[in-house]
């Protein structure tokens, strides 16, 4: 089994761990948790695949998704006390999601002949928008519009990545060393409180 499939489905994991985490905050019954998990794990590589023209979808042909996203569900409700205590873990089980997913959505862009900025834009896409899709369903602003630096950092490691193909780097390191960035990114942003400009406006 390939490092990046492993990854993937450990990044689809915490992401229904996330979604499952919002829909319970907010009351949702199971299958409104069930719902939100989903979207939040697939939401993303559902819409690039869709954009790109790959169908049927990935997890239409491979049920191992959804059985992860259902453990991930049930995990979450009987253990929400003890997994809220592991915030510092799935942090980390999170940015290397959105790494993978990065690299995933620019390997099937690149791999169809887009160009590079269209692959950009499809990796950062199926590394947030199952987020932004969660926040909006749970009626929440979603997390990447306020306040973590989250998909900048998405950009900097799918450029990263970009030029590490351009070099013919070995598979596997471009896949570590641009995990490593997005995490090493996301890490100095939270730990100095680092965060893009915000559009306001003036008060009459």
């Amino acid at each position: 089994m390939e490092m990046i499939y492993i990854l993937d489905l450990l990044g689809v994991f915490v992401f229904a761990i996330s979604g499952t985490l919002s829909a319970s905050n907010k009351q949702f019954d199971l299958f409104g948790a069930m719902f939100t998990a989903f979207i939040t794990a697939l939401g993303g590589g559902t819409i690039r695949d869709l954009v790109l023209g790959c169908t049927p979808v990935i997890w239409a042909t491979d049920m191992t998704y959804l059985y992860i996203i259902t453990a991930a569900v049930a995990l979450t409700f009987l253990f929400k006390d003890y997994i809220m205590g592991l915030k510092k873990t799935l942090f980390l089980f999170d940015t290397i999601g959105i790494g993978v997913f990065t690299i995933i959505g620019m390997q099937k862009s690149l791999a169809l002949g887009f160009n590079p900025v269209i692959s950009i834009m499809m990796g950062v896409a199926s590394a947030v928008m199952g987020g932004v899709l969660r926040d909006t369903f749970v009626n929440d602003i979603p997390l990447i519009f306020r306040k973590e630096i989250y998909a900048t950092a998405c950009i900097v490691g799918a450029l990263l990545f970009l030029l590490l193909s351009f070099l013919n780097v070995n598979a596997d390191a471009s896949l570590l060393l641009t995990i490593v960035l997005i995490i090493s990114i996301r890490l100095i942003a939270i730990k100095f409180k680092l965060r893009l400009p915000v559009i306001t406006s003036r008060q009459p």
